[in-house]
């Protein structure tokens, strides 16, 4: 993000003062899918994209707003009950309830924001958006510090309260908890988590965004839970004495002995659930040893469990998995929930170009529409810069 461009928009549609520059980053998940709700891990890193906003307290109880990006500027007072109707502009209400919520005595003030966080492409924009509002109003307004938790928390509760969605904890953890060339591994039941590194020396990691999404009869999100809690449920009544409260609870030779008490379909879905839990902690000891060759091993792996066992892939993201691994790809899959959206490749620095050049063509050439290409570089968590 450039700096000196927040600051001139900043500049021009307030008061002519500057204030205090935070940024915050997007986050791509290197492996660990449809596991969150199942009590499992997740392995998210902070990338080089993000929101940036400047902001200043401005002496009132109104928060004056401005989006860039969308030429857009809202205010409302900071006791307001309902709040401002742009959507945009709720994340920040909605951080700012929050935190008041948390005892910070939030002032008025005001902020202008842009972000390079590719939207639809699966890297958490809203995510940054909220720790990067939480990053200032700590800075600004709190005289005891709020963890880095409960910032985290209170971008969770924005989503839930003021955006209307229901999302886990990842993309707000990723965000505010993100280290230079450290993934972390995050377990989603007891909030648990460690830095691994992330040095692939000689590898560059780039997503490929297909630019589709599939809207899908149904509630295939819903489904492919269902799915989970009735395996969780014959595996309580299959062993009485053992506890079950998800997937995470179970091993290999426990979901054997149910195969004949569930449907098909169902067994599948819990067959890659166990199996991811599995490819992530396969995943950070290939790290430790720097052996970036098994990760990308698992990265396929995933791919193809995620495309044939839960069935959330699609044909473009299939196809670009293909092509991946027709370049020596070393690792690939589908990023996100699935069925659209984005592939995330770890890619030798000699192979880079071409690959690129491949999957755009042969993308474009049969499906009528170049790819987005995104490098990633893992990257600093939320934090003032200036």
């Amino acid at each position: 993000m450039d700096i000196e461009f927040v600051r001139s928009r900043f500049i021009k549609h307030f008061d002519g003062k500057t204030g205090n520059i935070y940024f915050s980053p997007g986050r791509i998940n290197l492996i660990g899918e449809h596991t969150d709700y199942n009590g499992g891990f997740v392995f998210p890193g902070a990338v080089d994209k993000g929101i940036m906003a400047e902001v200043r307290p401005n002496g009132t109880d109104t928060v004056m707003c401005y989006s860039i990006d969308l030429k857009d500027r809202v205010e409302f007072k900071v006791d307001d009950p309902e709040g401002p109707r742009a959507t945009w502009a709720r994340f920040i209400y909605g951080m700012v309830q929050e935190f008041k919520a948390l005892g910070v005595d939030v002032k008025g003030f005001n902020i202008a924001f842009a972000g390079d966080v590719p939207l639809g492409a699966g890297m958490s924009s809203s995510a940054a958006m909220e720790s990067c509002f939480g990053c200032a109003l700590n800075d600004l307004f709190a005289d005891n510090k709020v963890s880095k938790w409960d910032i985290a928390l209170a971008g969770q509760a924005t989503e839930h309260k003021y955006i209307g969605v229901n999302c886990g904890i990842m993309d707000q953890f990723a965000s505010v908890f993100g280290k230079e060339g450290k993934l972390m591994r995050l377990d989603c039941r007891s909030s648990e988590f460690e830095y691994f590194p992330f040095d692939p020396k000689g590898y560059k990691l780039v997503l490929v965004n297909s630019k589709v999404k599939h809207e899908l009869a149904g509630s295939p999100y819903n489904d492919r839970r269902k799915s989970c809690e009735n395996v969780v449920a014959a595996l309580g009544k299959h062993f009485p004495d053992k506890k079950f409260e998800t997937l995470r609870d179970a091993n290999w030779e426990e979901l054997e002995a149910v195969k004949a008490e569930v449907s098909a379909e169902d067994y599948q879905r819990a067959h890659f659930v166990l199996g991811e839990k599995d490819r992530v902690l396969a995943v950070c000891d290939a790290l430790v040893a720097g052996d970036y060759e098994t990760v990308g091993q698992k990265m396929y792996e995933t791919h193809y469990g995620l495309s044939k066992e839960y069935e959330v892939s699609c044909e473009e993201l299939d196809y670009l998995n293909d092509v991946a691994k027709e370049n020596g790809v070393t690792g690939s899959r589908i990023m996100g929930g699935g069925f659209g959206g984005c592939t995330i490749n770890l890619v030798k620095d000699d192979l880079y170009e071409t690959f690129i050049e491949n999957v755009t063509e042969k993308f474009n050439a049969k499906y009528g529409h170049k790819p987005e290409i995104y490098p990633v570089i893992i990257s600093e968590g939320s934090h003032k810069v200036c």
